[in-house]
């Protein structure tokens, strides 16, 4: 487990967070729904050029080492702009573990911009990314705790795909896991995909974690997702992500 002394700030400033991001973007916001309880529970923070580029186009210009900086600056944009723009459900930010040192140190900036928009610490959701890149388990598994404490929620990106699998679920206790879309696509009339979905809440409900289904593109897809027990979604058939705005949802979406 990393302490304190492994953090590169001294007299006030970081070696790894202070060096200036070299080019501009924004967050585009994409809602999460109980399709149940018919209302939008989240919004996801997405990195979008001020155009409204591709988060790969920016994501592309991040070296390694401006990751740490680029992490602190889509916390605080995401943050500030859902304040601008009065969201009053939970907001979830993408974080990479890599670019997270040490995490009571490497969350100032965050608590620092909640604090002064006056954004609620229990309002904070972190969704894990790039899995595949965490060599260090314990350090992952030292982030969620140190964010469980602090009052944040916590998501595993992508699960069920690549290496965001079950092994993982060992040693971290994150409050969701968001299902890939590989896993729902098409899973109204594939009975594999249906099976294994139904596996996943089972596990959900043993470990007491909570579900959402991402990448939701159809009716039937949305449908079927409820009939197995997934009532949180997400996806291009409620919303596309709005550049620098909320979403809202047609009633007739939650069927």
């Amino acid at each position: 487990m990393r302490d304190h002394s492994n953090c590169a700030r001294v007299a006030g400033h970081c070696n790894r967070c202070d060096k200036p991001v070299p080019f501009a973007f924004t967050m585009a916001f994409q809602p999460i729904v109980d399709v149940h309880q018919k209302r939008i529970v989240y919004y996801e923070a997405l990195v979008r050029g001020l155009n409204g580029e591709s988060a790969g186009s920016i994501l592309d210009q991040v070296t390694d080492d401006l990751m740490y900086r680029f992490d602190q600056d889509c916390r605080i944009k995401a943050i500030e702009l859902a304040s601008q723009l009065d969201m009053q459900e939970i907001l979830s930010i993408n974080f990479m573990p890599n670019a997270v040192y040490e995490p009571e140190a490497c969350i100032r900036a965050t608590l620092e911009t909640s604090q002064r928009v006056g954004w609620p610490t229990q309002r904070l959701n972190f969704e894990i990314t790039e899995t595949e890149r965490v060599r260090d388990r314990a350090h992952l598994r030292n982030i969620i705790e140190s964010y469980h404490a602090m009052g944040f929620t916590t998501s595993l990106d992508d699960f069920g795909n690549g290496f965001a699998n079950l092994d993982l679920l060992t040693d971290l206790r994150p409050d969701t896991l968001k299902i890939d879309r590989e896993l729902i696509m098409g899973c109204d009339t594939n009975k594999r995909r249906q099976a294994i979905l139904r596996s996943i809440v089972v596990l959900a409900e043993n470990l007491g974690t909570k579900l959402v289904g991402e990448g939701i593109e159809t009716r039937e897809e949305s449908r079927c997702l409820v009939d197995l027990g997934i009532n949180v979604q997400q996806g291009f058939y409620f919303s596309r992500p709005k550049l620098e705005a909320l979403a809202t949802i047609d009633p007739k979406k939650y069927h």
